[in-house]
């Protein structure tokens, strides 16, 4: 077995799972508005557990849920949270997302996904891989139609995409009345192109703020505001 991904509070096993950890996933599991009335938290295609282990790491919410619908992922994710110091708020099902909500009365005060999104990339031979990479596994239009059904009046969605797809995901979440709250466009260095958006959606419209985060100023020598986001995590930051 390969070595675990060792953070400051928690490690993760990731040699069963398609998609390892990454920047994105860390970025949204760090940069989510959490508060002391956030009790009770889904992450959306868990993976490897990390964005639900660091909403564990952050908050003193009593229930942390997370879905994964693949197999080998699913028993990789619940290994993960029951290694963990929080095993007796994490809590993983197995299913996929569609069948949560339409089975599922429970609401929460926030959801979190960092959602497949690759959609017009070629497949691969690869079909773990290509479920946790490819949007058709989870539609945009699903996982908003399923965030509207399980929030919380006040409760939030916060998701991590590709930045061309902003305005299109902003107008999806409009039609079932979920609304931004908070944007943040991110750039690997200063000079590059913006490549992902990290979305706050909920039920009120409101003036929202639009900021920017840039990772690097040159390779692995990053930026204060990504050291800042990500040093309660990171060991080498």
């Amino acid at each position: 077995m390969s070595k675990p991904f060792k953070f400051k509070q928690f490690a993760i096993n990731q040699d069963r799972c398609a998609m390892k950890i990454g920047t994105d996933g860390v970025l949204l599991g760090a940069w989510t508005p959490i508060d002391a009335s956030t009790n009770s938290i889904l992450d959306i295609g868990t993976g490897t557990g990390v964005i639900a282990l660091m909403a564990a790491q952050r908050s003193n919410a009593e229930i942390i849920d997370a879905l994964e619908i693949d197999t080998e992922a699913y028993e990789q994710a619940v290994d993960n949270f029951e290694t963990s110091l929080w095993s007796d708020r994490l809590f993983c099902y197995h299913a996929s997302f569609q069948e949560f909500f339409e089975e599922i009365d429970d609401q929460y005060d926030l959801l979190i996904s960092n959602p497949p999104f690759y959609s017009e990339d070629y497949k691969t031979s690869n079909v773990q891989r290509d479920m946790a990479r490819f949007e058709d596994a989870l539609p945009f239009e699903h996982l908003f139609i399923g965030a509207s059904r399980l929030l919380s009046d006040y409760g939030k969605l916060a998701l991590i995409i590709p930045f061309k797809e902003e305005e299109r995901v902003i107008q999806i979440g409009k039609q079932v009345m979920l609304y931004p709250q908070r944007i943040t466009r991110v750039k690997g260095n200063l000079t590059s192109e913006t490549k992902r958006s990290l979305l706050l959606f909920g039920f009120h419209q409101i003036d929202y703020d639009i900021d920017e985060l840039v990772i690097e100023k040159s390779r692995h020598d990053y930026t204060d505001a990504y050291r800042n986001l990500t040093r309660d995590f990171y060991l080498k930051i």
